[in-house]
């Protein structure tokens, strides 16, 4: 009888513990993820804040193409994945914008209409008088490195291009965020090139986000990383590596399913992800 109660309080006390696991409280532990929202626009969930990078908010067709691209389709070539009263409820999140460079596919009249004057903008010296005149009253230049609520955000650089229309391009930038043990590179609008392999050498992210799309004009080389060039990505790191800037402006020609057969050919599907618009990812 004393065995059988035994069991019985056993049984009982194992039953209590799985239910108290099951319904336990979420842990304390921070998210690190990101959503892309469409092209080069992400949200940057980190240290429960958000982060909103190069935002490009129009709506479909409403901004003129980008010129000498060999085409005359009008941009950005689809729509957020969400409606406009959901994307602004998005933007009343957002603690902070991180700018990679001013150009029109990255910080559009849209975001400048929408976005409170007062957001802390993070963003490249040259661009901070612009940004100035464009009437944003919180604008933090970063030079190399600095510690914001608790995240780190370190300011990398890259080549928008090659030769005569890479320094026609003007400067850009890239950034490593990264908070305890783990780090996110944004590369920004770069080719593959020396400084990129110096920021993954170093830094040692853990997931990486390149601008692809193969982006150029009728002349020259390639302004952003094609398929060949995310390759090179993939050989320098055991990182997860995102592409996006993808099926959304005139000049970038190599589409997703370009990069689904390279990534698939070079059996690189479990490192090299080419995400959907509205998706998440894991850092």
């Amino acid at each position: 009888m004393k065995r059988r109660t035994f069991l019985q309080q056993s049984s009982l006390a194992m039953m209590a513990l799985a239910t108290n696991q099951l319904y336990a409280a979420p842990s304390n532990k921070t998210r690190f993820r990101f959503q892309l929202w469409r092209h080069a626009t992400l949200f940057v969930e980190v240290n429960k804040l958000n982060i909103l990078v190069d935002p490009m908010l129009s709506a479909k067709d409403a901004m003129n193409p980008i010129p000498n691209a060999g085409n005359s389709l009008r941009i950005p070539m689809v729509d957020l994945p969400f409606n406009e009263v959901e994307l602004k409820k998005k933007l009343a999140t957002v603690n902070a914008i991180l700018l990679t460079h001013v150009h029109a596919d990255h910080w559009d009249v849209k975001a400048r209409d929408l976005l409170n004057k007062e957001i802390p903008i993070i963003c490249q010296p040259t661009d901070v008088d612009r940004l100035k005149q464009q009437g944003f009253k919180e604008i933090i230049p970063l030079n190399e490195h600095m510690e914001w609520k608790g995240i780190g955000i370190t300011r990398t650089g890259g080549q928008h291009g090659t030769g005569e229309i890479g320094k026609r391009m003007g400067q850009v930038s890239g950034y490593v965020i990264a908070h305890k043990k783990q780090s996110l590179y944004i590369a920004g609008d770069t080719i593959w090139c020396e400084e990129v392999k110096r920021v993954i050498d170093r830094y040692q992210p853990d997931h990486i986000i390149v601008n692809g799309g193969g982006a150029r004009f009728l002349q020259g080389d390639a302004i952003t990383m094609t398929g060949t060039d995310v390759l090179e990505v993939s050989k320098t790191t055991k990182a997860n590596i995102s592409v996006v800037h993808l099926e959304t402006i005139n000049h970038c020609l190599e589409k997703r399913k370009d990069f689904r057969e390279i990534i698939e050919q070079n059996q690189l599907q479990k490192q090299v992800m080419i995400p959907d618009d509205g998706s998440w990812s894991k850092v």
